[in-house]
């Protein structure tokens, strides 16, 4: 199963205040719902600290959509869209600066009192050739791009999800033999230089319930440097549900030294699509629904946080109707917002 990210697709950075680089700020929704490049006065705060430690980005796709819909008077709209901007979702570091952007969203995270929640995704060779295709050129490229990561981080709180799809994509013979050496070299390298971090966890990808058993992918992930991660990620961009996730991932970590994991919850309310193309139910699916909003109280203490991994309402890619994969889809974003419980 391919899952698309957009990491790199999107529009290059706006600054928020003085040190903020915002990553994934288009102007354009893909569905002619354009909308603003300031947010100023869509109100979005942060969310309790004790239940909700990561941090909201006020300046986010979504939060412009809720200003651009206030502003025209649809508050309804607006309203929905809301449901997304004020939940902290993932801050997906572009290619070219990553020590700039993982900077700032780390200085207004800290500002704000939080933690910021970063996704690595830049492996060489990622996505196999779907809607985001690409990363970084070579070996030596992606190892400067972590050094820039981990820089900007410094001593700052930062959760971070390294590399959806990269360990599956080696079990499922997405990724040619040819790299399999160097991707275990590459993601090892980064769990040890990121978890050297003061004040970062990281969390290694392990795929989702659909696409095959545990016993699959305990030994990939070993090689891969999960024994020094703090822990794994689970059904990122994905509508699997809750429960199947938690049971996915508890068997999971009985094979990898019980270790913790996190969840990405935030399309799954109504779990995945099964009618259509099989090769396309993770990409826009129709009638899916938000799910639980991040929070690190969860229903089983081997899960550490409820995560909004994939951004809702930004593309898996140029399919039924979309634009390209990390652009913001107003048309989408209220689906989803609206079939939420």
């Amino acid at each position: 199963m391919y899952v698309s990210r957009g990491a790199g697709t999107r529009a290059s950075a706006a600054v928020l205040g003085a040190a903020l680089l915002i990553a994934g700020c288009s102007s354009s929704s893909g569905d002619g719902e354009g909308k603003e490049n300031d947010s100023a006065g869509a109100g979005i705060t942060q969310q309790p600290k004790a239940t909700n430690p990561f941090w909201v980005n006020p300046d986010s796709n979504a939060a412009q959509q809720v200003a651009t819909y206030e502003k025209a008077g649809k508050k309804t709209q607006a309203e929905q869209i809301r449901k997304i901007a004020e939940q902290p979702t993932g801050e997906w570091i572009g290619v070219e600066n990553p020590e700039q952007e993982a900077r700032g969203f780390t200085e207004a995270a800290e500002k704000a009192d939080r933690t910021a929640l970063l996704v690595l995704y830049n492996i060489p060779h990622r996505d196999c050739g779907q809607y985001s295709q690409g990363g970084a050129a070579d070996g030596n490229a992606y190892r400067a791009w972590i050094d820039g990561v981990a820089k900007g981080i410094g001593d700052r709180s930062a959760t971070v999800i390294l590399e959806p799809d990269a360990v599956l994509h080696l079990v499922d013979g997405c990724t040619g033999d040819e790299f399999h050496e160097e991707r275990y070299a590459l993601l090892t390298e980064a769990v040890a230089k990121l978890t050297a971090l003061k004040n970062t966890e990281v969390y290694l990808d392990a795929g989702n319930v659909g696409w095959g058993h545990p016993d699959q992918i305990f030994e990939p992930l070993q090689r891969a440097g999960i024994e020094k991660a703090d822990g794994f990620s689970v059904n990122v961009s994905n509508f699997y549900s809750t429960q199947d996730s938690i049971t996915y991932g508890k068997e999971l970590s009985s094979k990898v030294g019980d270790k913790p994991f996190v969840i990405d919850t935030s399309r799954n309310g109504d779990g995945p699509y099964t009618g259509g193309n099989a090769d396309e139910r993770w990409c826009n699916p129709p009638g899916r629904a938000l799910g639980e909003t991040p929070t690190t109280k969860t229903a089983d203490p081997l899960v550490d946080a409820y995560l909004w991994v994939k951004r809702p309402g930004e593309s898996d890619g140029e399919c039924k109707g979309g634009p390209k994969a990390g652009e913001w889809w107003a048309g989408y974003a209220l689906k989803l917002a609206k079939a939420s419980k």
